[in-house]
């Protein structure tokens, strides 16, 4: 065979029969060599307020287990959570109706008639399946129980939709595990009104609260922030009182979300080395010029 010098120069084509093995390519071929291409850049501070809404989801989480573990102890009676609740909902339903009149300069996105007809539909289907909710699970047994409520809450973590920017619930699916975990940990408690308390707290927390959430985070986001430190302080408190391993734990998750998680990716970020280049599979373009 004769050697490269007195061939005819390669050429990257498929049709036409050259001189070189099929797998041959000379170093014009990195030529066209680019590396990460649109990679976004994060800032560590930007990424500390951002992970306030996943600290938030969390903290609902702790107030749920909380919830259950004072009225288990019997240290909080269902009557006294149900009225603190009922209140802190209307209470932050008012705040809600504020921050879209300020947003949109009217109120006609709040369809009042409707919202109240809900929760009053939502209370009355409770109440009725309370008695049925404490007795539903009486054959299956405590640690299965606990076991169930612990895979649901991680999956309403999970799933949570985090980025929405609606005011919809986050996710039918986190919803939907968080009432289920709701339901597991009230068929463990003494009477029907307990039942009744847990999955109305439980409704309030992962549906209506990250709505509110939300509304406050588009307008302020250093609000957002500060909120987020309340609600963190507030359920730390909460749960030292009847498990202070779990307070700290709970503690260490959030310090660990809000900055060691943020700090670790930044640090990571330039170590990223996508390359691009004429071995990438062809993407057509269907964008018109």
């Amino acid at each position: 065979m004769e050697d490269t010098e007195d061939r005819k120069p390669w050429k990257k084509i498929l049709y036409e029969k050259q001189d070189y093995p099929d797998n041959y390519v000379d170093k014009s071929f990195l030529d066209e060599l680019k590396k990460n291409l649109n990679v976004r850049h994060y800032q560590f501070s930007k990424l500390v307020w951002e992970s306030c809404v996943i600290s938030q989801q969390l903290s609902s989480v702790s107030l749920l287990v909380s919830l259950f573990l004072y009225m288990e102890s019997q240290m909080l009676t269902p009557q006294c959570l149900w009225i603190v609740s009922s209140v802190l909902t209307l209470v932050g339903y008012t705040c809600h109706f504020g921050l879209v009149w300020r947003t949109t300069g009217s109120v006609a996105s709040v369809h009042l008639s409707q919202d109240l007809k809900t929760c009053l539909l939502f209370q009355g289907y409770s109440g009725a399946l309370s008695p049925i909710l404490v007795s539903l699970t009486e054959t299956i047994s405590t640690d299965t129980i606990y076991a169930m409520t612990a895979v649901m809450l991680i999956a309403n973590l999970l799933f949570c939709n985090y980025l929405s920017k609606d005011d919809q619930v986050p996710g039918a699916l986190s919803l939907n595990a968080a009432i289920f975990a709701s339901v597991c940990l009230a068929s463990r408690l003494h009477t029907a009104l307990h039942a009744f308390a847990t999955v109305t707290a439980a409704f309030e927390l992962f549906a209506l609260w990250p709505v509110l959430c939300r509304k406050v985070k588009e307008l302020s986001m250093r609000v957002h922030v500060l909120q987020t430190l309340i609600i963190s302080v507030l359920t730390a408190a909460i749960l030292s009182v009847v498990t202070p391993i779990g307070a700290t734990l709970y503690v260490g998750l959030v310090l660990y979300i809000t900055f060691v998680a943020p700090a670790w990716f930044v640090y990571l970020q330039p170590l990223k080395n996508n390359i691009h280049g004429p071995w990438d599979e062809a993407v057509v373009n269907t964008k018109s010029s």
